[in-house]
């Protein structure tokens, strides 16, 4: 099992790893008590904020990421106003192969960016996110947009979910219990890492009929010396 100490200087070394962070890694701070991990400092973009986030996270050991960190966005010198914003991230969902632009609404508020609506798939809610990400202003992204998908048998539903964690090469299928309520999915067990927790809930999502995913998989370090 890894000391605090150890999964730090990892956090610290994967966030100066990484090309989106590699130029304001002296801005990031990173502390750790008893496996979670908190980053702090400021950026000035809010991909930069979730690019160290996602470096956390692929740290093994690393039970929950806390994220503390200031988005200066709008403070810097190419500033960019709200009806801006909101233009930009009309035309960067329009252009998305993978997201109905249509069926969703934009609010942007000093820079903070509210997303609404349905959609089908979940998929295509992560997908309108990730557009907008690196778009110049946008401080903070809340996403309120909802899934509705198809009917689907439940039945069905935890087969195909049991077959795509057998056939994923990063998710322990053996490790994972899998329960159906109506759309609703419920994943319990014990993973290696928070990547590993993270792809499961992704796996999980990709099957057709899943509004939502409970996702309460354990971090259990001890299973990487198995």
């Amino acid at each position: 099992m890894k000391s605090d100490i150890q999964i730090r200087e990892d956090v610290l070394e994967e966030i100066r790893w990484d090309p989106q962070l590699t130029k304001i890694a002296p801005q990031i701070g990173v502390s750790v008590k008893d496996e979670v991990v908190t980053l702090s400092g400021s950026v000035d973009y809010y991909y930069q904020r979730v690019a160290a986030e996602n470096a956390a996270q692929r740290i093994a050991g690393v039970k929950v990421v806390a994220v503390d960190i200031n988005v200066k966005g709008g403070e810097t010198a190419d500033a960019t106003t709200d009806s801006t914003i909101a233009l930009a991230i009309r035309n960067a969902l329009t252009w998305h192969s993978g997201v109905n632009e249509d069926m969703i609404d934009i609010k942007v508020d000093n820079g903070w960016v509210y997303l609404d609506g349905s959609v089908q798939w979940d998929y295509e809610r992560k997908a309108a996110e990730r557009a907008i990400e690196n778009l110049k202003g946008v401080k903070g992204i809340i996403n309120r947009v909802k899934v509705k998908p198809k009917n689907a048998e439940p039945s069905d539903i935890k087969k195909k979910i049991s077959a795509a964690f057998h056939r994923s090469a990063t998710v322990d299928a053996a490790n994972i219990s899998v329960s159906v309520n109506g759309n609703e999915v419920e994943l319990t067990g014990r993973v290696r890492s928070w990547a590993e927790r993270q792809q499961a809930e992704e796996v999980a999502l990709r099957i057709p009929g899943i509004a939502t995913v409970r996702n309460r998989l354990e971090i259990d370090s001890e299973i990487l010396a198995d």
